[in-house]
Order: C-alpha cells, then structure tokens, then sequence
C-alpha cells in the first residue's frame, strides 16, 4: 500500500501491534466481575469469632517468613548469635501450638493491588489492574471490608483508600502515612512500627472514649493492619538481606504485641487472627511476575474458630510432599495450603459476614475449628455463593448468543444446579455430613469450572481471529516492501467487484455478531485488521507475484540447493530467537557464530579487512559473555565505575584523534578540518559522563549505608540525566555530520543514563554494545563491495546484477531481472537512481537487526521476565515511592539499546544505498513470526511461573515491534543530515583489491573497471 507512505505504513504498525496486545487480555483476562447477584452466609449457628484481626506482611515471601536465619542485628554479637534461629518465633508459635498453617498460592500480577483484591475480595481481577494499584482507584466491588460492622484499618496510602473510599460510607476507617514516609534509601521498618504505633493509640484511646469503647465491643468487625516495611525493604536492599530479615523480626515483634494487646482488651477469646502477604519478592528484589518466590506466601491463623495443629512426631505430615518446606523445621505439622481468594471466604465465616459477591474462594474447611454438621452448611453456602455468580454469568451469554452450548456439568436430567443443591440438603437432613461435604466441594468445583467455561466461551474464535491478524500483517509487511522497495510503487492495484463484496461481507458478519453479543470494542478492531490486511494483499498480487519472481527467478541449479540452505536457516534462526526467551545461551551460541560469520568471505576478504574483522570478533565474543552471567545482579559501585571509564575514555580518545580518525573515511582527499566548538561541545559532554561517575559512586555508597539520598547528589544526578540529552542539540551550532562523529554523540549522550540507572555490568555491556554496532556498520558495507566486485568480475560489467547493483535506469531491458515500473512517475525516477532494490542479501541484514534487538533487551536482563530489572538504579533519582516517574526511568533505560541500533540501522541504510525503512519494514514483517508463536503459547493453566513467563514473552516480543516502528522515527532524527560518503575509490582497493578477471579472463585494473563503468552511479556514494 505505496500511498501509505513510509509514515503511514509505521503509524499502521504500531496501532495495529498495540491494538493486539489487548487481545490477551480479552481472551485470558476478562474482568470477574458481574453484578446483580444476592449474598450468602452461614446462618443457623453462631459465627465462629466476633471479630477478625488482618495482618499483611506486604511482600513476605513464605520460606523467608519460616526458614532460620543467623540474627541480622544482633545487640551484642556473640559466637551465639551465629546459630541459624527462626526471625518470627512467636508466628512460629502459633504454627507449632494454636493454630494451622500454609501457603496461600497468588496469582499473576503478583502486585499489591491485585493481590489485596484476592485476599480482600475473593476474587482475581484481570491484569490491566496493577496500573490502577499505583493510584487512588477505589475497588468498585464487594469486599469482606464492606460486609462486616465496621473496619479499622492502619498503613499505606496506596491500599488503604481503595478499600475505605470503595466501601459503604462510614463503613471503613482508614489511616494511612503520607507518601513520603516509603523512602527507598533508608530502613523502612518504621513504617510497620507506625502501624503498631497507630493501633495501640486507638485502644488507649478506647478507654477514655465512650464512643469509640461501644464501637469496638460490637461483633462482626475487622481489623486491618498493612505491613508495608517489608516489601520497601525488599525492593531497595533484596530478600535474602540482613534488612529484609530484620525487618521480619519487627513484624513477628509488633504482630506479639497487637495479639497481647487486644488480648487484653476485651479479656476473652473471640478473636480470630489472619496473618499473610500480598505477594512474595524474587531475589532481585522485584515482584508482578508468575515465579514462585513471588507467588507462594504465608498463611497462619489462630484464635476463635481456628482448628488447633494437627502433628505427627517422627514423620511428615500431609501437605510437605512438594518439599517446598524441607527446611522449616515444621514438616511434622500438617501444611494446608489454599489459593489466595480462600483466605476472604475464611475470613468472611470465621466474622459470621456474608461472601462477598463475585468471590470465587473455597472455604478451606482444615483451617475450622467447627463440628462437622456446621462444617457441611458452610460448605453448601460457600458452593451456593459461586453458582450465584455462575447463574447470572449464563443468563448474561444466553442472552447475547444466538445458539448458546449449556455447561456440560450442568445439562441433562439430575445435573441442573438446582437438582444438586436439593440433593446435599438431602444428605445434611439425613446426617451423611462427610457425604455432604464432598458433594458440595464437587459442586463448587463444577461451578468454578462453569465460570471458567463461560470466561473462555469466546476463546477458539477469537485465537483464529487474531491468528488471520497476525498472518495478514506479515503478507501485508511483505506485499508492502515488494511494492515499495522492489518495485518502487509501481505495482497495479487490481480490486474486482467480487473480492470487495467478499471482503466487505465477512467484515459485515463479524460486526453484526459483535453487535448481537455485545462484544467489547476492541473486537472490532480485530476484525478489521484482517479483512483489512488480506483485502490490500489480494489487490496487490500481481505486484506480489512480479516481486517474488524477481527476487528469486533467477535461482536455479546449484544456486537452488543454496538459497534452500539459507531459508532454512533463516527459518531456524527465527526459531532459535524464540527458543532464545526460554533458554538464555542460545543468544551466546548466535554471538559465536556471529564472530565467524566474516570467514564465509574468504582469505581475500578477511586479509584485506583485518582491521574489522579483529575487534568484531573480539566484540561478539565479549557479547556472548553478558548472557551467561547471572541475571540477579547484586549493586557494586566498582562496576558501574568502570563502566563509565570506559565511556569516558572513548570519548577522550575519540577528542584528541578526531581529525586523524574521520580523515580517513572522508571524501576526496584532504584531511577533514575539527570545529573547535564542535569539539568544546563534546568536550561537555565527556564532562558530564566524568561527574555522572563521581555522583553515582556517591549516592552508591549513602544509600547502602541507609544514610538515604542526599539532596545534593540528587539534584546533580537530575542535571546530568538532563544535560546529557539536551547538549546533543547543541551541536546543531558546529555541525559535524560525519556519520562517526554523529555516532560518537550519540554514544556519549546515553552514556550518563548507563552510569545513573545501572547497579553492576549494564555500562560494561553498553560500552561493548556500541563498539560492536560500529564495526558491525563498517563490516556489512565491507562485505556489500565486497560481493558487489564478485559479482561485477563474474558477470557483465555495464550491468550488474540487481541484487548487488544501484537501479540507474528505467528503460525496459531484456537483461533486468527486476521490471521497470508500468507507470514510472517523477519521484520513483528519482529515488531509482539514488537508491537501489533490496536482495535477498539483505534479508541476512534484517535478521542480524532483529537478533541485536533480543540482546539489547535481554543480555542484561532476566529472559523469562520484564520484572527482573532492579529498582535500585532509580533511587538515585526518586528514592520516593512514584511508580510511574519510576517506572519511566526505567523505560528509558530499557530504551537506550533500541535508539543506539535504529541509528546504527539509518546509517546502515544510507551506506548500503537502501532507502530508510527498508530493512526496518523487513524486520517488522519477519518479527511477527516470533509473535504469533508467543500469542500460541500464552497460557491460563499450569505453574504460575509458566502463566507468568508466557504473557511476559508475548508482551515483549509485541513491544519490540512498536519499538522498531517508533524508534525509525527516532532513527530520523538522530541522524538527519548525516553524511555517509567514503572515498570509494580507496574503499574498493582496499576491501576488493586493485585488479579483477574478466569474464574472459584477463585482467583489469581497478581504474579501468571503473572507466567502463562511467555512465553508471557507484554503489555506494
């Protein structure tokens, strides 16, 4: 679609590919949440407590809240304090002696927001809520909170008025710190002693208030206190620190204290007590992703209605059997684990509250301390409340599909819901309790797996959907670069009357059923997308067709066994990116086969380019390294100090040999002349990365001293950040428009960025990142004259092949293996003889692009997981909690490697005589390969970990495809005006040699060929 454009054509990329991101939310994550339904509690006894006390260990993992540990702060450190001992000895109590214990299973996004709406609310909210957890957004659903009495809650700001302001007014008393108070830099234990603090003042406070004393003698009430110490602590200083374990002996502490102060208080015993967490924490201090240290937490319970521990001295008890807890020390108590919206139907019976509706939690009956007869009822209300939801989750799709498919548990004769429901009130009447209890535990299942029914009813159609999207795009990419870049727009548009009438009709179809089932809006986009893509590619077949029998008419013979090998392994190499997310080392693999690549050339090539060649073997090799250290990478001053050395000594040295340096690669023969202001600009510009090293290494040192981040070095640390990217602009003032030296500010403008917002070997990666996309530029354009004298020595001299050629005419020759455009206009004239075509060489080209593009991402990083990257880096800048200035920081630094390799790609470009986008559109295309095979792997089932790894991997791979398309325009801009000239005839001595045969076998020097050739444009300007 020429008329598109080059602009248009990327616009239409990164809608389309952002468009279809939400498509995994729309099939694997559609809100919960329905409305209209009735509220069911146990009735018929009394509650099991009359009030319930909620403590959240916000980001307590659970083997850290169990396992023992040296002290981390010991008062006075004796031989002693180096024994291994539990940091939560009373909780542990608990565990041993009054109550039951186990691990609450959260889901993905393992984030606050999502995880309080479980343990709250009962219900898992889809993913597009862990934005609404970083701000004021109030649950707009039911909660334990809402149906109790009243609750009292003390702790973040972040939680707690999502509750309180989303609850019946007056229902919820909500206080909470102010923000400043979650300060990354220091120890953040005081903001759990603040909560303690608050509670004990509020029961002080109750002996000489009437008011607030009658209050808190009332049943049915909620106490709710959030620990937030302890995921802040997490975050700056890592799980597995002396921090992190303190803090967790603060929280067992504090936890004692409520427990003895409430005690004391109402001097009886119908309290029950929750203790849990939120999520985990990943050892690298991060947590939103399905790993199983962010999804396993604690869940102890004790007081009224809470069975007492079930032991077995001398064996294992139930529930060990995943050795998860080998080394707790409680593997003779029985364990029983639930999932996290378990622990709000728990809550809800043991208060004597209704369900909350839209709770899909299983009442863990092990965690009652009740008769059996009364173990039975709760599990008939509990299974009743989930078929509620499922009851108007049914009557909403009957009503919008125009042949519903019932649930299969629940079709046919003695299956209906309510024929089940009479038959366990059957069971109840005539004592078959047990019975009772499996009938109705059966029936909840059924209905939980109704509701999922009834979630995934759309599913198959909607995979299809997005699958002909994700198809139709690739032919569209291709169609596109054919019409453009082969063809140079002049392929025909040929639309009958019964393509459009087809086309039109299946996007008719699809719109009317979308209308009858009330389908979100973004199913109309998914439809449009392939209709709209197929349609275009069908009317541009011709040109499709004329395109491909240029690219590869000509192959035959031997040639055919040879561009087989290569599809192959272009294929191969495809899949290896994809198998590259689960398994890091094939990114090391395809760096070594990287430094080798050159010898395909030859002994000629190699000997006449050695001065490449070395460093980029050198530079692949470095490269392959960064994917097998480690990607838990521990904060290390030295490091990033070195880092930034070897930026700062690039630049220096790029100063004072500047002129000797770009004198070489200048046209014509004089030496270039240095711009003292160009080089007093540049001179700034190593400036701020040499202070950006002494101001990091600074607020390193104050922050992990927990003396936080002083004001001076913060305000410094802004103005290098800043600096940084505004003196490139300046240089417009002395422009230098070398492509090395353009290069060169460009390396040295995000040089600061990889000091500030890395905690170990990121500088070091960076710093061999860049080195090797320069050599990476000068070896490909290397290797195209390189073939391109191959293949002028091996054929005709006064018409090179396309595939290795400049188009420098439009006149119909029998020899061309291209066709001139039908209708050549003014513009395709021009751009034919300032550009040439693209080759199947270059599709080589492309998938070096793309292969660079997963190593920028992921060779400092975790594959399997956007969460990986570390927080710490960001605290130089922001040591306040503000996720989304944090959160663009860290964007920024995940940016920098995508900016540095469009560049490297513009310039690319130019030097290989291709227009701009070419190999981007090339790139684009063959990109969404990867995609669709993540799309095909997402998954809603299985281990966390598993559900977790595949969104993160489709996601990613969807967002470099907008990053490719938003960064070519970047690409624009930092290399506007750049000049890419070469003394070509030194270039071609150099690279191809002085002589070549002939196609008869004499020899021709290079100044001869040359005079043959006068009518035609070089190569390579």
């Amino acid at each position: 679609m020429a008329r598109l454009g080059r602009g248009g054509f990327l616009i239409l990329a990164v809608v389309f590919h952002l468009v279809y991101i939400l498509s995994i939310f729309d099939i694997y994550f559609v809100s919960p949440i329905v409305h209209g339904m009735r509220s069911w509690g146990t009735e018929g006894h009394d509650a099991p407590a009359k009030r319930l006390v909620l403590f959240v260990g916000d980001g307590l993992r659970a083997d850290k809240a169990f396992q023992s540990f040296p002290d981390p702060t010991p008062e006075n450190p004796t031989a002693q304090d180096l024994v291994p001992r539990p940091l939560a000895p009373f909780l542990r109590s608990r565990v041993l002696e009054h109550g039951t214990f186990g691990v609450s299973h959260t889901r993905v996004p393992t984030e606050s927001r999502p995880g309080h709406v479980a343990l709250i609310a009962g219900l898992y909210e889809d993913v597009s809520a862990v934005a609404t957890g970083w701000k004021l957004n109030p649950v707009g659903f039911d909660s334990v909170f809402n149906k109790s009495r009243h609750t009292w809650s003390w702790g973040s700001p972040d939680i707690l008025p999502m509750f309180s302001i989303g609850a019946l007014p007056g229902r919820v008393d909500a206080d909470y710190y102010d923000a400043e108070f979650e300060d990354f830099t220091k120890d953040a234990v005081h903001l759990d002693t603040w909560v303690f603090d608050k509670v004990k003042a509020m029961f002080e406070e109750a002996k000489t208030n009437s008011t607030l004393n009658d209050m808190l003698r009332q049943d049915k009430l909620v106490f709710f206190l959030h620990l937030l110490g302890l995921d802040t602590t997490g975050h700056a200083f890592r799980p597995y620190s002396k921090e992190y374990l303190h803090n967790i002996k603060v929280v067992d502490e504090g936890v004692k204290e409520i427990y003895e102060l409430i005690q004391a208080f109402y001097e009886d015993e119908d309290t029950a007590y929750v203790f849990t967490a939120d999520h985990g924490m990943s050892d690298w201090g991060s947590h939103g992703d399905g790993h199983p240290d962010n999804t396993r937490t604690p869940l102890i319970t004790w007081g009224s209605g809470i069975a007492k521990p079930i032991t077995t001295p001398g064996t294992i008890a139930s529930g060990h059997a995943d050795n998860y807890s080998y080394d707790w020390g409680l593997q003779h108590v029985q364990r029983n684990d639930v999932e996290q919206a378990d622990v709000a139907a728990l809550m809800a019976h043991l208060a004597g509250l209704d369900y909350p509706v839209n709770s899909v939690g299983e009442l863990p009956l092990s965690y009652l301390d009740s008769p059996v007869e009364q173990k039975a009822q709760a599990a008939l209300t509990n299974a009743r409340a989930v078929l509620e939801m499922y009851a108007v989750k049914e009557a909403n799709k009957q009503r919008t599909e125009l042949r519903y498919q019932p649930f299969h548990a629940f079709a046919g004769d003695g299956k209906a819901v309510a024929d089940r429901v009479q038959q366990i009130e059957s069971a109840i009447s005539k004592g078959q309790y047990q019975r009772s209890i499996t009938m109705s535990k059966n029936l909840l299942q059924d209905g939980l797996q109704g509701l999922r029914y009834l979630q995934t009813y759309d599913w198959f159609f909607l995979r299809v959907l997005i699958t002909l999207g994700y198809l139709g795009w690739v032919a569209y990419a291709f169609t596109t670069v054919i019409d453009v870049h082969i063809l140079h727009g002049g392929s025909p548009t040929d639309r009958s009357a019964v393509s459009l009438v087809f086309f039109s009709s299946a996007l008719v179809l699809l719109y009317a059923s979308f209308i009858v089932s009330e389908s979100p809006l973004t199913y109309y986009a998914y439809a449009f997308f392939p209709v709209f893509f197929w349609e275009e590619v069908y009317a541009k077949r011709n040109g499709l067709i004329s395109g491909l029998r240029a690219l590869f008419g000509a192959i035959a013979g031997a040639e055919s066994f040879a561009f087989g090998m290569n599809a192959f392994i272009f294929v191969a190499a495809l899949e290896g990116f994809v198998q590259s997310y689960f398994h890091r080392i094939i990114l090391t693999i395809c760096y070594v086969v990287g430094a080798l690549w050159p010898m395909v050339y030859g002994m000629d090539f190699i000997s006449a380019n050695l001065s490449i060649i070395i460093p980029w073997t050198a530079g692949c090799l470095t490269l392959s390294t960064f994917t097998l250290l480690p990607v838990v990478k521990i904060e290390n001053a030295n490091t990033v100090s070195f880092g930034g050395v070897l930026m700062l000594t690039a630049g220096i040295l790029y100063l004072a040999f500047e002129q000797k340096i770009t004198s070489k690669s200048r046209s014509g023969r004089s030496k270039s002349q240095v711009d003292p202001l160009s080089q007093a600009i540049m001179g700034c510009q190593i400036g701020v990365v040499a202070l950006t090293i002494v101001v990091t290494r600074s607020s390193i040192f104050s922050i992990q001293a927990k003396q936080g981040l002083p004001l001076g070095n913060q305000v410094v640390g802004w103005l290098c950040l800043v600096s940084s990217l505004v003196l490139p602009f300046v240089h417009r003032l002395a422009p230098n428009n070398h492509y090395l030296h353009r290069l060169m500010v460009i390396f040295l403008t995000f040089s600061p960025s990889f000091i500030l917002l890395t905690i170990s070997y990121e500088g070091l990666f960076y710093f061999t990142f860049c080195t090797t996309l320069l050599l990476w530029i000068r070896l490909e354009h290397a290797i195209h004259v390189h073939t391109s004298f191959a293949t002028s020595a091996n054929g005709s001299l006064s018409q090179p092949p396309s595939r290795a050629s400049t188009i420098t005419s439009t006149t119909p020759n029998s020899t061309d293996l291209i066709p001139p455009s039908p209708r050549p206009n003014k513009q395709n004239l021009v751009e034919a003889r300032t550009t040439r075509t693209l080759t199947t060489s270059d599709l080589r080209t492309s998938l070096i692009f793309l292969f660079l593009l997963q190593s920028a991402f992921f060779s400092t990083g975790n594959i399997a997981s956007i969460s990986s990257f570390s927080l710490d880096a960001v605290y130089r800048l922001i040591p306040i909690f503000d996720p989304f200035s944090q959160g663009a920081l860290l964007l920024l630094k995940l940016l920098i490697p995508f900016a540095l390799i469009s560049a490297a790609l513009g310039i690319l470009n130019r030097r290989l005589g291709l227009k701009s986008s070419a190999l981007t559109m090339v790139v684009m295309g063959v990109g969404d390969y990867m995609v669709t095979r993540f799309f095909w792997m997402v998954r809603d089932e299985g281990s966390w970990l598993d559900i977790g790894t595949t969104i993160s991997h489709f996601v990613i791979g969807s967002l470099l495809s907008v990053f490719v398309a938003g960064l070519e325009g970047l690409s624009e801009l930092l290399i506007a005006g750049v000049d890419v000239k070469e003394n070509a005839l030194d270039d071609q001595k150099r690279e191809a040699g002085d002589t070549r045969k002939t196609s008869n076998g004499s020899i021709k020097s290079t100044d001869t060929i040359r005079a043959d050739r006068q009518d035609e444009r070089p190569i390579i300007d």
